[in-house]
């Protein structure tokens, strides 16, 4: 069994937590993050320490060959900056943990998954699915066939995105939103909560409505 510890804390790294513990795939050691008190504990209920600061991960990584890492940061707002975060700390990738509910229904001879990804309850991938590196999938949401999705990409509860689709790098997809087949949406834009997506989005963009309309780059 793996040893695990999550990049962040409070939300996305919460569900990571639950995710892991659910199914049971790995041992859970602790949250490393940059704004808890390390000795400090997070959670309602269930409590999971902080034991150290971001920048332990490449050392704890070093001392441990069986400890691996997984990403609960959200930072859909300053997603370069957190990807450049993430790549400057120096864990190898293969070093990296996947996440994955059992109840999310993944036809895996049919997909193709990089590292630190994290699947959350009830999510469906179609088949021909082709997802990168750090990567979270909520609640719920529907990835069609034949879709490509960058590094770094959220897509929220709900969410449903189409088939033969190219989701860049750094994306998020908001809550109840879809997005047509084929469909292209560039590096670090955001799709707005609710969304209905018909036309391809630039890099850098936010779009919201129904259908879906440039407000801001």
């Amino acid at each position: 069994m793996k040893n695990v510890v999550i990049l962040g804390g409070h939300g996305s790294g919460m569900i990571a937590a639950s995710v892991i513990d659910r199914c049971k795939l790995a041992n859970l050691i602790g949250f490393l993050n940059d704004v808890d008190e390390v000795g400090s504990s997070i959670g309602l209920n269930k409590k999971i320490p902080v034991i150290g600061k971001t920048n332990d991960v490449k050392r704890l990584v070093a001392e441990d060959e069986n400890l691996y890492v997984i990403t609960g940061w959200g930072g859909f707002k300053k997603a370069k900056e957190t990807i450049d975060k993430i790549e400057s700390l120096g864990v190898p990738l293969n070093r990296y943990f996947n996440a994955f509910d059992h109840t999310a229904q993944i036809p895996y001879d049919y997909c193709k998954f990089g590292k630190g990804n994290l699947i959350a309850p009830l999510v469906q991938f179609s088949p021909n699915v082709s997802v990168g590196n750090y990567c979270s999938f909520f609640g719920n949401c529907f990835v069609g066939h034949d879709t490509e999705i960058g590094d770094f990409c959220h897509i929220a509860t709900n969410a449903a995105v189409g088939a033969r689709i190219k989701v860049g790098k750094g994306v998020h997809i908001g809550i109840n939103s879809c997005i047509r087949e084929d469909i292209t949406i560039g590096d670090y834009s955001i799709i707005g909560m609710g969304a209905v997506v018909v036309k391809d989005v630039p890099p850098n963009t936010i779009v919201v409505g129904n259908p879906a309309q440039e407000i801001h780059y």
